[in-house]
């Protein structure tokens, strides 16, 4: 009796540290499922899991296994450092797979412990409905400029199929839809979607929803994708300065690059610790600027913002937020 009860007690210890062991890699994915919805033959559909690392420790990411071959994983970076960021963009495959499709997303971390995290993606791919391309992507925009893209939307089936609506909750959005055939069951329409010029600078990463006058999946959506660049931008937006010690002195780079060539007239920060190189009096549209930071004797987590002002007309300024840990 007493060894069976020795027994159990150690297979539930071994299962509880190894349960706490994918808890603990868990923690670093804030969404774990993901459903692409209805979605159309052909049609480009991503989904972008982020991965903060929160530890001390540098994390690895050893390798990703999908359970369904209609779904592609791929990770933006393997290593993460302290309050680094990454995304796992899985690729739903709508040109090979009909119907209702799921997968499992296995992530295997290796460092620095072995952990094993489980991501869900599902949906359902129609087969009447053809977008072309299949997504709109308006590409790189500068800001207040406002880009256009063109859509062909192919149905085969029922002779009264229409669509009804096109929605987004993005307000920066406009579409154009004109009906171009149909005959023998066959419709098209031609869309044209718009971003206008007020589209705030930014990666565009969202979705419209194609409404139509099916009784049952009325609903689909349509990837749409792009980059509103500034006139002014820095590279990194965040700077991490890691974990220092009282004392020690870090040295990062920023890059600021503009839309045309320009001058930089001043980079400011409030706190002292920070000091910069005179920048370069040459105008031009790619500047490197140092950056040196020296760690005072209070232990916590600092964040600062830095400033650069330029002498561009419209959009010249642009800032960077600074963070550093400093530790005993």
């Amino acid at each position: 009796m007493c060894r069976i009860l020795v027994f159990v007690l150690t297979v539930v210890s071994a299962w509880g540290a190894e349960a706490a062991a994918q808890e603990w890699a868990k923690k670093m994915f804030p969404t774990t499922s993901h459903d692409f919805g209805i979605v159309a033959r052909g049609s480009k559909q991503e989904y972008s899991f982020q991965i903060n690392n929160i530890y001390k420790e540098d994390v690895h990411i050893a390798g990703l296994r999908s359970s369904c071959g209609c779904t592609t994983p791929r990770i933006t970076q393997e290593t993460l450092k302290t309050h680094e960021q990454a995304e796992l963009v899985v690729a739903f495959n709508t040109k090979s797979f009909l119907g209702s499709k799921g997968a499992t997303i296995t992530v295997m971390i290796d460092q620095p412990y072995y952990a094993e995290v489980q991501l869900s993606v599902n949906g359902y791919i129609r087969n009447d409905v053809v977008f072309q391309p299949g997504a709109v992507e308006f590409g790189t925009v500068d800001s207040g400029q406002g880009a256009a893209a063109a859509i062909s939307v192919s149905y085969a089936g029922r002779e009264d199929w229409e669509i009804n609506d096109v929605l987004s909750a993005n307000e920066h959005f406009e579409v154009e839809l004109q009906e171009k055939l149909r005959s023998g069951g066959r419709v098209n329409y031609d869309m044209v979607v718009r971003l206008k010029p007020s589209a705030p600078p930014g990666y565009i990463h969202d979705q419209l929803l194609i409404v139509t006058n099916d009784s049952g999946a009325s609903n689909v959506s349509l990837p749409v994708e792009g980059q509103v660049v500034s006139a002014l931008t820095v590279s990194p937006a965040s700077l991490f300065l890691g974990v220092v010690k009282p004392g020690d002195t870090v040295k990062k780079r920023l890059v600021v690059r503009g839309n045309k060539p320009f001058r930089i007239v001043s980079v400011k920060c409030e706190d002292t610790s920070f000091r910069f190189e005179k920048p370069d009096a040459e105008s031009k549209p790619l500047h490197f600027l140092p950056v040196e930071f020296k760690a005072g004797d209070q232990p916590g987590q600092l964040e600062e913002q830095i400033a650069i002002e330029t002498d561009l007309s419209q959009g010249g300024t642009a800032q960077c937020t600074a963070r550093v840990t400093i530790q005993r």
